[in-house]
Parts: C-alpha cells; sequence; structure tokens
C-alpha cells in the first residue's frame, strides 16, 4: 500500500470504534464505502468512509457519487446526523471534480480539511520534555477521565462523550486510551490503533492549564513507545489539526495524504 492507503487503512479502523462503542450503534460494510453509525444523534461520531480496496483489486472500482449514497441510505433510518470522511488522495480526476457537488447536493459542509502525516519513527525531542505517568485506560474511573478529557478538549457534549468512553466494551477493540498523569493528576490523554501495518495517533490531548508546557508531547512519545514494544511496529501516522502540525513536523511526520470531513447540516 501506499502511505496514503495506509494513513487510510488506519484511520478506517480507529473510526469503528464509534460502531462498537456505545452499544446501540453498528458496522455496514456497503458496496465501496463502510458506515459507521454510534447510536447517538451526533454528527461527528456517525461516520462514513470509502473501502475500495478489495473492489478495485477485483476491477470494480464504484464511483464516489455511488459510495457516497449508499452511505446516506444506511444513514437515512438511523440518523439525519452524519459525516464522510473522504481521503482525496482515493480519488481520480474526475471524482475531485465531482466531489464538492456530490456533498453539497446533500446539504453537506466541508468542517475540516485535515492533512494525513505519516513518519517512519519519531525523532529524538528538540527539548526536555516533562516527566508524565503513562496509563492505559483501564477501568471505569480510567474511562470517564478520558470522557472528561475528550468534553472539554474537543468542545463535544459531557453527556455525548461519556455515553462514547465510559462503556467497558468500547475499549474491546483495536483502539486503546491512554492518559497521562502529573503527580497523580490526568493532565493529558491519547489513542494508540494497530493497524494497517502501523501506530495511529488518536484524539490527543492535554487539559487548558497544562497546554504549552511539553505535556502533549510527553504522553504522546510514552504512548507510541508503549505500543512500539507491544506490537513491534515503527511507523506512525495520524491526522494532524492546524493547532498541532508544527509540532508532528518536529517529530518527523511528513504529509502522506489530504482529507476532507463533511457534515450534514
Amino acid at each position: 500500500m501506499t502511505p496514503a492507503q495506509i494513513v487510510e487503512a488506519n484511520l478506517r479502523t480507529a473510526m469503528q470504534f464509534f460502531g462498537n462503542a456505545t452499544g446501540k450503534g453498528g458496522i455496514q460494510h456497503l458496496d465501496g464505502a463502510v458506515g459507521i453509525y454510534s447510536g447517538l444523534d451526533y454528527g461527528v461520531f456517525n461516520i462514513g468512509m470509502l473501502e475500495r480496496g478489495m473492489l478495485e483489486r477485483e476491477g470494480v472500482t464504484p464511483d464516489l457519487e455511488h459510495c457516497v449514497a449508499d452511505c446516506e441510505r444506511y444513514f437515512k433510518p438511523r440518523t439525519a446526523r452524519w459525516s464522510f470522511w473522504l481521503c482525496e488522495d482515493a480519488l481520480d480526476r474526475r471524482e475531485r471534480r465531482q466531489a464538492n457537488a456530490i456533498f453539497q447536493a446533500r446539504d453537506m459542509r466541508m468542517i475540516s480539511n485535515p492533512p494525513g502525516l505519516y513518519a517512519e519513527s519519531l525523532r529524538r525531542p528538540a527539548r526536555a520534555l516533562p516527566e508524565i505517568e503513562c496509563r492505559e485506560v483501564r477501568g471505569p474511573s480510567d474511562q470517564d477521565t478520558f470522557a472528561a478529557i475528550t468534553a472539554v478538549s474537543f468542545d463535544i457534549p459531557l453527556t455525548v462523550s461519556q455515553a462514547v468512553y465510559r462503556p467497558d466494551q468500547a475499549w474491546a477493540g483495536d483502539y486503546r486510551g491512554f492518559l497521562g498523569l502529573v503527580r497523580g493528576e490526568p493532565v493529558a490523554m491519547v489513542a494508540i490503533v494497530a493497524a494497517a501495518g502501523v501506530l495511529g495517533v488518536y484524539s490527543l490531548a492535554t487539559i487548558p492549564e497544562y497546554r504549552h508546557r511539553g505535556y502533549g508531547e510527553a504522553i504522546l512519545r510514552a504512548a507510541v513507545e508503549r505500543e512500539r514494544a507491544r506490537t513491534g511496529l515503527e511507523h506512525v501516522v495520524l491526522q494532524s489539526t492546524e493547532a498541532g502540525y508544527s509540532l508532528y513536523r518536529r517529530l518527523g511526520f511528513r504529509e502522506a495524504a489530504q482529507f476532507s470531513v463533511w457534515l450534514t447540516k
């Protein structure tokens, strides 16, 4: 697979977390796409993505319009609020020209355009980092803490965050959460997903009063090292926010894919 395909494949595995987390959702593999329903009326946790790899190898490639339409039909009886993560590198020229119109015809708007980043390994720290204890999320207390930091850091209603991150079954799959503790108090978090031969970094966040002090980088490095030791995987991928881009470049990431995220209005 190309780096872009690896980034997309890891993301697709990570997103399936939301289909399993609440016990009220589901995951449906469609004709060239996958629909991931969280069981909640919250659009960013109800996700469609392309899944055309096997069909392409068989010489049959459903076009983007067909794939998005399949997702629309999947979500229609379940929720009016859903999103689509589109890897633009998976499109041919014609689909790239048509993509905006395909989503706008469904009254969807682009809410972000994050680059997918890839690193063969993390560079050595360029500065001394603060000490942080890295603890894997295990049990109700840690799950509640992960939910609380998520709500504060990503402006998600606490009740929605708790519905996703509190249940035990949410943590039974590939999505592994880690808390960063300072003097026993949780100040940061990150999730790591081992899939497609790489480690995917998700949900990296630090509580407001500890930001800009190196704790985010410290927990990211600690969690990646824990998962590298467990799995033997070296390469790391993620989707970058604008705020985190300069940090990730310093860590050795390079752009490998471009995503656009579309959300129903």
